[in-house]
């Protein structure tokens, strides 16, 4: 087995590489800049690429991992990126299989869900994204379905839901906490009686290699299928930093419009015998000594 790893400096890919390499299993990550972690890569922007051929012909891969996107936090759910990124994903998947390629997985989200239904099921939730994010991913999954059907390659598309862990912007949810109670940043208000499915980006990154190592097939859910009450995300970080929850939990929400309940069920991907390894607090705690570290 050989993987190509798309995305492999990002967030998420960070984690993947350094399991994949934990397995021994031989990859190529390629990305815009060199990943931290010394690997085979290949640097290319795979959205100003005219040829995918020569890119899958140089890494001689057997499996692809695909987790390159425009991820940018708080453009990305709007940004035409998206569009481009369906291109050349699609693009680079027809290369893959073209040459010969055994399977293909690669990173969704749980955008691509009707959220009104707030616990979201693997096989019966309907799908009706309400963001450009989230419809370029659902129609990026479906051409992708088909065309790995048409060339013969396994296909397994993971939804990923609320992930976490050191690397992730400073701007998002749990890192802003530890800003605000580490006194870095002014409190903020969120939706406390909302609940959410936290996973942390190292089990995300387990889900990913268990789906290649399983040869699995389908759409997965990538998440905890736990709902944390975010009042309760609050009090926790506050509580591991030793300090006062309340900075944050008397504050009215600054965003509105958002469902009360985003919960993913994850059973197909425990049949395969994935299960998170961290939970929350411990995956918390990994954060913040991340940074006071």
């Amino acid at each position: 087995m050989k993987v190509l790893l798309s995305g492999a400096s990002g967030f998420i890919g960070q984690y993947v590489l350094k399991a994949l390499q934990q397995r021994g299993i031989d990859v190529v990550a390629v990305s815009r800049s060199q990943p931290q972690i010394a690997v085979s890569f290949i640097k290319a922007d795979l959205l100003s690429m005219d040829d995918f051929t020569s890119l899958v012909q140089q890494a001689r891969a057997s499996h692809l991992l695909h987790l390159a996107w425009y991820t940018e936090h708080g453009k990305y759910w709007t940004s035409a990126l998206n569009l481009r990124w369906v291109e050349a994903t699609t693009r680079l998947v027809e290369a893959f299989c073209a040459a010969g390629g055994q399977q293909v997985v690669v990173a969704g989200t749980c955008a691509e869900y009707d959220w009104q239904y707030g616990y979201c099921r693997e096989d019966t939730t309907a799908l009706n994204p309400a963001t450009l994010y989230g419809v370029t991913k659902d129609v990026t999954r479906r051409l992708l379905m088909a065309m790995c059907a048409q060339y013969g390659v396994r296909f397994a598309w993971g939804r990923i839901f609320l992930p976490y862990g050191k690397g992730e912007s400073i701007a998002r949810l749990i890192p802003a906490l530890i800003e605000v109670f580490c006194k870095k940043r002014p409190p903020f208000g969120v939706n406390v009686q909302a609940y959410r499915d936290f996973l942390h980006a190292s089990d995300v990154a387990e889900a990913f290699i268990r789906l290649i190592i399983e040869g699995a097939n389908g759409v997965y859910n990538i998440s905890s299928g736990e709902p944390t009450r975010l009042a309760d995300l609050v009090i926790k970080v506050a509580s591991l930093l030793g300090t006062d929850p309340q900075a944050v939990l008397a504050l009215p929400a600054e965003r509105t419009g958002e469902p009360p309940l985003l919960v993913g069920e994850n059973l197909k991907l425990k049949a395969l015998g994935w299960r998170p390894a961290l939970t929350l607090a411990q995956g918390l705690e990994l954060c913040i000594q991340g940074v006071m570290n």
